[in-house]
């Protein structure tokens, strides 16, 4: 592998509380759940973990509460290998959590956002200078909408490749669109950002290499420079837990792309890694190395 590549993370930190459950509960609905795990989670987080066990050198940015929680967060971070020295650890305020029902092979996620909130413009005033020196930035929804538009533009200035993954769904202004490098949305977040106007095909065409959008079971799709609308089916994989199936594949993608993989190569990669984590509980737990992804593409 060539010189290692170095991306920033600016995101959330949550720490996922998950029940499973036989099945998720309908509205209104009481259902009983088998038990409770804890574990270390939220988009951010989960995207640096999927790339610094990919081969990338990663920095997470955010913020924590001055809590327990925030404690084992970081202690996470740092035990696999992230940098930590930005992130905040703020008194009034809580440490994100995520409360996930696992049932049937899907799940149903509420954030309560807590810190996570307080990462804005001010917080991103403080590490501009310090983004300068890596070779990509990655960024989610799980952070103020304000500030993610506010490091696209600074990065779109300074030359510095941005993956947006604009997950949870929100709106998108073009001009934004217009500046990211990557962007990752599944069917629901594109049709919220791109509206009913156009088809699949046609959005794609739109944005040749540049938007990639994922598929649940059918996989992801992109248009190549080439005209060539191109689908990677996703891997059959045995179901325990889907959580972090779609960081991993961002994750997994930013990293390739960053090493200089070209789209149809780092989707078939970020495919593979993405079906491998589904197999293990756990939204970071699950996130596979490079040489797991590399073994089961050879096969």
């Amino acid at each position: 592998m060539s010189k290692q590549k170095k991306i920033a993370v600016i995101g959330s930190i949550n720490e996922d509380m998950s029940v499973i459950a036989e099945r998720i509960p309908t509205k209104g609905e009481t259902v009983y759940g088998d038990h409770v795990t804890y574990h270390p989670g939220g988009k951010g987080a989960n995207q640096a973990v999927a790339m610094v066990r990919l081969g990338a050198q990663v920095e997470m940015f955010g913020c924590v509460g001055n809590d327990a929680s925030g404690e084992r967060m970081l202690e996470n971070l740092k035990k696999n290998g992230i940098v930590t020295d930005h992130i905040k650890v703020l008194d009034d305020v809580h440490t994100g959590l995520a409360v996930i029902t696992i049932g049937d092979h899907d799940n149903t996620i509420v954030i309560v956002s807590g810190a996570n909130e307080r990462v804005d413009k001010n917080y991103v005033d403080e590490i501009k200078e310090i983004l300068k020196n890596y070779d990509m930035v990655v960024l989610q929804h799980e952070i103020p909408l304000d500030t993610v538009h506010y490091v696209v533009e600074f990065c779109s200035e300074h030359k510095i490749p941005v993956t947006l993954n604009p997950a949870p769904a929100a709106k998108i202004p073009m001009e934004i669109v217009e500046k990211v490098t990557y962007l990752t949305p599944n069917e629901h977040e594109a049709k919220l950002i791109f509206g009913d106007k156009f088809s699949t095909e046609e959005l794609l065409r739109k944005y040749p290499e540049k938007l990639f959008i994922t598929q649940g079971e059918k996989g992801v799709c992109t248009c190549l420079k080439t005209g060539e609308v191109l689908t990677v089916p996703a891997r059959k994989s045995s179901v325990v837990d889907t959580t972090g199936a779609g960081d991993t594949l961002n994750g997994a993608f930013a990293v390739r792309i960053a090493y200089g993989d070209c789209m149809k190569k780092a989707l078939k990669y970020a495919n593979t890694a993405a079906g491998l984590s589904v197999e293990k509980l756990g939204a970071q737990e699950g996130m596979p190395i490079a040489a797991d992804v590399e073994n089961e593409i050879k096969e």
